[in-house]
């Protein structure tokens, strides 16, 4: 414990202001004002001095960082929903809880996804570029032709919560909503939403024409959008990636959609963080954002909400609520 017999948190990045306060309030905790990622050293310092630590998608926590972490460390409090940049496993093992935030940023997530589909179908970043470098010579009838949303095939890859989100707003603008997941849902649940359940991934990607991807990185998911099932879709097909870089070959992606067997992508995340691809940069189809799907501030604040109450829960000696449990 730290000071005043308060649980001990070490926070490794900056969070909103209202998250940090109320932090300060009600443990000992070590915050990061410079929101500098920590050095493998500085997070290795921290999880042997901490009784729990709060750390992102930029912390890398593998198994051999846990092996050596103090016996004071109980919870490691991630803040944010995919855990896969943590050894769940690994902690388990050592009796550590390790937490995530669900469900706070399924309705930002499921905005940012509709974005994309809206803005590659209907040529928004071109639009955009064109009256930016002021090279718009006005309005012409065939001029910045996009597409068409209402009635295109969307096929939703893991339906989810976020995958439900967007369902929900793809639905509104009349779309045709196909999905795969692991399980198949409740026919009430496929009724309410408006899709329909194709157990084999393979042959939906050769119907649909929009495919926003939304199941979290696993060793069963990595790549699982490979160049193989990449040309089995139609050249006129769009990509949509909002999940994690890795569940998608951005190497495959880059040379179809440079060979024109695909018509454009818009993507959120990418394998190797914020090193993108060079040659997808120069793409006039394709939409590229800062891994901003869940930046809003009403999400990150309820993120904050959804890690203070796992940590008070441990202080006060209960099971924190959100558990990861390792598969």
């Amino acid at each position: 414990m730290g000071a005043n017999g308060r649980l001990s948190v070490v926070v490794t990045r900056r969070l909103p202001d209202r998250v940090q306060s109320r932090l300060a309030e009600l443990f000992d905790v070590t915050l990061n004002e410079t929101d500098k990622p920590m050095s493998r050293n500085a997070l290795h310092k921290a999880m042997q001095t901490a009784d729990a630590i709060v750390p992102t998608i930029t912390d890398h926590i593998d198994a051999d960082l846990i092996e050596n972490v103090g016996d004071q460390l109980k919870l490691i409090a991630h803040y944010g929903s995919g855990t896969d940049n943590i050894d769940v496993t690994a902690a388990m093992a050592r009796g550590i809880h390790v937490t995530n935030t669900p469900g706070v940023t399924t309705d930002d997530t499921a905005d940012i996804a509709m974005t994309l589909i809206l803005s590659v179908i209907r040529r928004v970043g071109e639009g955009i570029k064109v009256t930016q470098d002021e090279n718009w010579t006005g309005w012409s009838p065939t001029a910045m032709l996009g597409g068409r949303i209402k009635g295109r095939k969307l096929g939703i890859l893991g339906l989810g919560r976020i995958g439900r989100g967007i369902a929900e707003r793809a639905r509104a603008f009349g779309m045709d909503l196909h999905y795969h997941n692991r399980n198949q849902l409740r026919p009430e649940t496929e009724a309410d939403l408006g899709v329909t359940y194709w157990p084999s991934l393979n042959q939906m990607l050769a119907q649909i024409e929009i495919l926003s991807i939304n199941c979290p990185h696993t060793p069963a998911t990595f790549h699982i959008m490979n160049a193989s099932r990449l040309k089995l879709m139609k050249p006129n097909a769009v990509i949509i990636n909002t999940s994690r870089g890795e569940v998608l070959d951005d190497n495959a992606l880059t040379r179809m959609l440079r060979a024109g067997e695909l018509a454009g992508a818009g993507l959120d995340v990418f394998a190797n963080g914020h090193d993108i691809n060079p040659r997808l940069k120069d793409l006039p189809n394709v939409i590229l954002l800062p891994h901003m799907a869940s930046a809003t501030l009403e999400g990150r604040e309820e993120m904050g909400e959804r890690v203070i109450l796992n940590l008070q829960s441990l202080a006060n000696g209960h099971k924190p609520p959100d558990r990861v449990i390792a598969e």
